[in-house]
């Protein structure tokens, strides 16, 4: 009898060893998500286009190399607090969170210290700290496509374009939300003025920028020759309407990406015609992706958000860092094992090692949305490139040629801002090799 209880007891033990072995890898990411607050009109499609990229990859590949990869929102309402809050509840997740895309600039503030100590990655494609493209101070951070120096930068340069190549002697207004967001660009344009002769004015609105009568009204009296519009969510259609209501040509405001998508505009129509923003490469586009979108998960029933979202810009948007994070993780696996489930140190140097080719980029579906992308030790951002596109009244059109940002000016910034948050913050550069 013995005998007997200990064979079924082995037997037991072998089949629980073989049904672990058989448990399939699975590799967590966490989603923060604003679908409520005052940027929800754009965190809204931004998370649908994020979790709906993540399916995609599970429901045509089966994973990554055979790894499923498993989610889990977490709310922020935009909200820095609560942005922590999520940040420290999901960094542990699943074996290590494999980055954050934490969709905010003051909750990326908020966490940046936490990442050194946590090592866990944070990806903030076309926001967070724009000093954090160094990555010889920024090991964790990986501010991917662009920042908001990048995009000040770009404008400046269309706008330069149209005033046969000198800004001098023009007004430049910056209208923004007064946050750290908000704030990024400033630094760059004051550098820009005074080396080019032209002159910035701030105007804060405070949050969440319903309410700009007043801001609009300073505009009509100081008349600049363009205004830099740096708003999201609720804010832009009411700054829209405002420069309509004071007679501010639409055609001289140039909205920054996450103030140039569908649901900002289509409501005004022919009200915003004329209005410019700045797209992160080139989201305003469409490409195999979406097609593939629309088999895989909506045709199936999955999709997270409605159908007819698939395409607009912020979406786009949500789908291109889901897929840096995946490719990231892809990177990671082929120098630390394929079909494995990696940690958060081993993914971050996979978003260290990105090698995007136009051949790879047009192999994922994404050859007409995004030009190609590196990164390295030193540079985490990769390449900035970017687009103006114009409102026509009933949807964007693309008005300009690829920009890249002039590292003339920014390239120093970056060194600076990163030496002073390295002496702050007692950080040691790294030496890349």
């Amino acid at each position: 009898m013995h005998r007997i209880r200990t064979l079924i007891a082995l037997g037991a033990a072998a089949a629980a060893a073989l049904s672990v072995q058989a448990q399939p890898a699975e590799q967590f990411i966490p989603l923060l998500v604003y679908r409520t607050g005052q940027f929800a009109p754009l965190g809204i499609p931004w998370a649908d286009g994020k979790q709906d990229y993540l399916k995609l990859v599970n429901a045509r590949d089966g994973g990554v190399n055979g790894v499923k990869l498993t989610y889990e929102e977490c709310e922020t309402a935009y909200d820095a607090a609560k942005g922590v809050e999520c940040y420290e509840r999901l960094k542990s997740k699943g074996g290590g969170a494999s980055g954050f895309d934490t969709q905010s600039t003051g909750i990326t503030f908020a966490v940046t210290d936490k990442a050194f100590v946590d090592k866990v990655p944070v990806e903030t494609p076309g926001y967070g700290l724009s000093q954090s493209v160094d990555g010889t101070v920024f090991q964790w951070n990986f501010p991917l496509l662009g920042t908001y120096w990048t995009a000040a930068d770009v404008m400046l340069q269309d706008i330069a374009k149209k005033e046969k190549g000198s800004l001098k002697g023009k007004k430049i207004a910056l209208v923004y939300h007064d946050s750290p967001y908000g704030k990024e660009p400033i630094p760059l344009l004051n550098k820009r003025a005074e080396a080019e002769g032209f002159t910035v004015s701030l105007f804060p609105v405070t949050p969440p920028g319903v309410e700009q009568k007043s801001t609009w009204l300073q505009i009509r009296q100081q008349r600049p020759d363009y205004v830099l519009f740096w708003s999201a969510g609720v804010m832009t259609p009411a700054g829209i309407r405002e420069a309509q209501a004071s007679g501010y040509p639409r055609e001289k405001i140039y909205g920054i990406w996450w103030a140039g998508s569908d649901h900002d505009v289509k409501d005004i129509g022919a009200g915003a015609k004329g209005y410019n923003a700045i797209t992160i490469h080139n989201s305003a586009a469409r490409d195999k992706v979406h097609d593939e979108i629309r088999k895989y998960v909506y045709d199936k029933g999955q999709g997270t958000g409605p159908a007819g979202g698939v395409g607009a810009i912020a979406y786009t948007r949500g789908v291109m860092i889901s897929m840096l994070q995946v490719e990231a993780i892809r990177a990671a696996q082929e120098k630390y094992g394929k079909g494995k489930t990696l940690t958060p140190e081993q993914v971050r140097w996979g978003f260290e090692n990105l090698n995007l080719t136009a051949e790879r980029l047009k192999a994922l579906g994404f050859g007409e949305v995004m030009r190609p992308v590196r990164t390295s030790c030193q540079n985490h951002l990769g390449d900035d490139w970017a687009r103006i596109v114009q409102w026509d009244g009933s949807k964007w059109e693309i008005k300009s040629d690829w920009y890249q940002a002039d590292k003339t000016h920014i390239a120093p910034l970056v060194k600076e801002y990163a030496a002073k948050y390295a002496k702050d913050k007692n950080v040691t550069p790294r030496t890349c090799s």
